[in-house]
């Protein structure tokens, strides 16, 4: 932390605070509690999945997935200077790729996470025995602390977008991983006819039941997708359509820290954010269109990904004349509920 210009402490003072691990607050106080909105380092930032794709597929001649674990381009945000392992102060964002019959190792890590597919068939991750598809646009669960591994059983690459609440287990200094063993994540029948009957309203009786608070992991895009035109439809050409993904039998955000939400815009649809404390990335799944946030005006396309800091003007529209536009919305609103300081505000 930079020292304030003009400081009245004798260099001696500072000198014997600084032996003994001391800081005087009131030269900082404003630095880490700056008035009406957060001076946070992140700075929005549009990652193209046109100039991700080519180096993906480079890093897959030149880095064997059994060497390098998950085989991730981490989508780093320039403000935290080169390698930073987070897209916001609360999410890291990564595209993973896996080629045909390649299988990335079970482990499990204590931050939750979720997968976006971006494109290719034939992949499909295992969560605690339970086996997910993967197809386009789908999302798909591996909370903090449960088995997993992905799998490629078709001809063509497969991506997807990882997003993780890994940035505030490292500031907690709780993020690890561990390797699985034998058995520790194979396919278990039982686990899957159970998660399809929680799907359709049913849970099974207390003999079967399985003590696991995630009855759904794969949330099918084309399930959203219907769901979404279906409800612009009926929605306000203000409100725009949008989905927020829960957990079933909760009604809960479908991950404690991570919120998840399904957005459409129809063509020439413009639609204007609330102004709220959280950060977020948003990734497209489908169509063209800008978003402006705060000074930034980002153009995208189908694959792109951008993030938004907390507090940030957020405004997207859709290109005119052409099909509607699907997007993704990650953002970090159940954590801060449940610490208690998400906030709205009115624009200025």
């Amino acid at each position: 932390m930079n020292e304030p210009e003009g400081n009245p402490l004798p260099a001696e003072f500072r000198a014997v605070l600084r032996e003994r691990a001391l800081a005087p607050l009131w030269d900082f106080l404003k630095g880490v509690l700056p008035h009406g909105r957060p001076a946070g380092v992140t700075r929005p930032h549009r990652w193209r999945y046109a100039d991700v794709r080519p180096l993906l597929l480079d890093a897959g001649r030149l880095v064997p997935v059994e060497k390098a674990e998950r085989r991730v381009l981490v989508l780093s945000d320039p403000g935290r200077g080169a390698d930073a392992m987070s897209a916001t102060g609360t999410l890291y964002a990564g595209i993973q790729l896996l080629l045909p019959g390649e299988t990335a190792p079970t482990h499990r890590h204590s931050p939750s996470a979720a997968r976006i597919v971006i494109e290719g068939r034939g992949g499909f991750t295992v969560v605690n025995g339970h086996r997910c598809e993967m197809e386009a646009g789908d999302v798909i669960l591996t909370p903090g602390g449960q088995w997993h591994d992905h799998g490629h059983d078709g001809t063509e690459p497969v991506t997807w977008l990882d997003v993780l609440d890994l940035p505030v287990f490292t500031a907690a200094e709780s993020a690890y991983a561990e390797a699985g063993i034998p058995g520790c994540n194979d396919e278990d029948p039982l686990m899957t006819l159970t998660s399809d009957f929680q799907r359709q309203g049913f849970r099974p009786a207390v003999a079967c039941r399985r003590a696991n608070p995630y009855p759904m992991l794969r949330y099918p895009w084309r399930a959203a997708r219907a769901a979404l035109l279906r409800l612009a439809d009926v929605a306000g050409q203000d409100e725009g359509a949008a989905l927020e993904y829960v957990n079933p039998e909760t009604g809960d955000s479908c991950l404690p820290m991570l919120g998840f939400t399904a957005m459409m815009l129809a063509p020439g649809q413009a639609w204007q954010a609330p102004l709220n404390s959280a950060s977020a990335v948003f990734h497209v799944i489908e169509g063209n269109g800008e978003s402006q946030v705060d000074d930034h005006t980002f153009d995208w396309m189908a694959g792109d990904t951008f993030s938004a800091t907390t507090f940030a003007r957020i405004s997207h529209r859709c290109a005119e004349g052409g099909r509607p536009a699907f997007l993704i919305r990650v953002d970090d609103t159940p954590l801060q509920r449940k610490l208690g300081f998400y906030q709205e505000r009115q624009p200025d």
